[in-house]
């Protein structure tokens, strides 16, 4: 065995690496999944004086706020887990995100400290930003450079398995404490629940990270001496056409994740007064569903490529959404369920895919740092403000298909990058000048992480 090579890792370790990974996305999640589904309590909480449709403003803008800081999040733990290990950067990163959650569960309502509660929730929702810039890159590098690489789409689903558990876990306990509990219990102390959960999910998922090597793409590089010292600027120097790609498409992702996860309970309760148990059951049984499929998902794109179902769902989403929000709008449970169910098809073929496409883009050297700043980016201004966005246009428009035209502007933006994504099925996560439109790195450094 030489100085460069290193045997690879036994599947029990790639299955304890991709657990380790896809906790810290499950707790960041959940957070949202609880903050969604409990949107009115937590007006009532912090926002007691606004009418109904600012407070609901309010609220979603305590979802689109702490995106200001995911890109410096991005900024900086990226380069770190690029220039210190991946494990390191995402042992904090778990840590920082459930804590702010655990903290939200604690914090006195308006009526009890003032303007100090809406304060206090404006700094943990900022602190769960900042340390998510981080957590999804790292996540997703991880997991992607621990798979081998003929079934790294199985093994990278695993991420958005990881958000799909995150949500539905979250989703049940927030629908169970608003079923359980009366309306004056909930809104009291019952929404608290699911935030003080997240203190201990968070502690397994770091227990399960701390117990783990780095994984071996950023092993092996480290004793090639092919690390990066300034990985920030190659960043941008050297890898922009690949950050401009996968900003691209990731708003496209973000759109339809944030619309359809954590704005539709909202929309269909609210808007479309469907009624609080179908709107809260509908989505639940619908991320149910893809949970169930997202890892055949990944494994399907082994076989065929991840570009062939990218494209798939971005150009269904161009032509199906119209149709599926129009039958949502007939203000049925069966238009509902139909509509929710054409939608979610098109969402999980993205989320079975990405996990395995976007992170094999970049060089070993650069991965972490331009997976973590591009995603970031284009998450905070377009993902995590849809919510926001849909509920001002509906608002101001009086037009409920609103969230329709928003998904199909996203899918068009989408379809270009994709088309200009390479293929990275089968490819060796690291090796870096085997996939066109890369940046060539020196030949010091192919060799030395080129597959042994």
């Amino acid at each position: 065995m030489t100085e460069t090579s290193a045997a690879p890792p036994d599947e029990r370790t790639v299955r304890r690496a991709v657990a380790g990974a896809a906790m810290g996305n499950a707790v960041e999640w959940f957070d949202y999944g609880i903050y969604a589904y409990l949107a009115t309590s937590i007006g009532l909480n912090f926002f007691p004086d606004a009418d109904e449709t600012a407070r609901l403003l309010l609220v979603f803008a305590g979802i689109a706020i702490p995106f200001v800081l995911r890109p410096f999040g991005g900024l900086i733990l990226g380069p770190l887990g690029d220039r210190f290990g991946r494990r390191r950067v995402l042992s904090f990163t778990i840590i920082m995100m459930s804590g702010a959650t655990f903290v939200i569960g604690l914090i006195p309502n308006y009526q009890t400290i003032g303007v100090a509660a809406p304060i206090l929730l404006l700094l943990a929702r900022l602190a769960q930003g900042f340390s998510t810039g981080g957590e999804y890159g790292g996540a997703a590098t991880f997991i992607a450079e621990y798979a081998p690489d003929k079934r790294r789409g199985f093994y990278g689903s695993f991420l958005e398995f990881g958000t799909l558990v995150g949500n539905v876990v979250g989703a049940l306990l927030a629908t169970a404490v608003q079923l359980g509990l009366s309306e004056a219990a909930l809104n009291s102390w019952g929404w608290r629940i699911p935030f003080l959960v997240a203190g201990p999910l968070g502690l397994v998922g770091w227990y399960l990270r701390a117990k783990l090597a780095d994984t071996p793409a950023f092993e092996k590089a480290e004793r090639a001496g092919a690390t990066s010292r300034v990985p920030l600027r190659e960043t941008f120097t050297k890898m922009w056409p690949q950050l401009l790609n996968l900003i691209g498409f990731v708003i496209l992702l973000n759109v339809a994740m944030y619309t359809l996860i954590a704005y539709m309970p909202t929309y269909l309760t609210e808007v479309l007064e469907l009624g609080d148990t179908a709107s809260l059951l509908i989505p639940l049984g619908l991320m149910i569903g893809m949970l169930l499929v997202v890892n055949a998902v990944g494994a399907l794109s082994d076989r065929v490529g991840r570009k062939p179902l990218l494209l798939t769902a971005a150009i269904g989403f161009l032509v199906v959404s119209w149709p599926a929000i129009a039958l949502l709008e007939t203000r049925s449970v069966f238009g509902a369920v139909v509509g929710m169910a054409m939608l979610s098809v098109l969402l999980v073929l993205m989320l079975g895919t990405i996990g395995s496409a976007l992170p094999a883009m970049f060089p070993t050297r650069n991965r972490y740092s331009g997976f973590a700043i591009g995603y970031s980016t284009s998450t905070a201004a377009f993902g995590s403000t849809a919510p926001l966005v849909i509920t001002a246009l509906i608002d101001g428009t009086g037009n409920t298909a609103i969230p329709a035209f928003y998904l199909m502007a996203a899918a068009a933006i989408a379809i270009v990058p994709i088309m200009l994504m390479p293929e990275t099925a089968g490819v060796p996560i690291n090796h870096p000048t085997r996939i066109p439109g890369r940046t060539p790195v020196t030949s010091t450094e192919e060799e030395a992480l080129a597959p042994s």
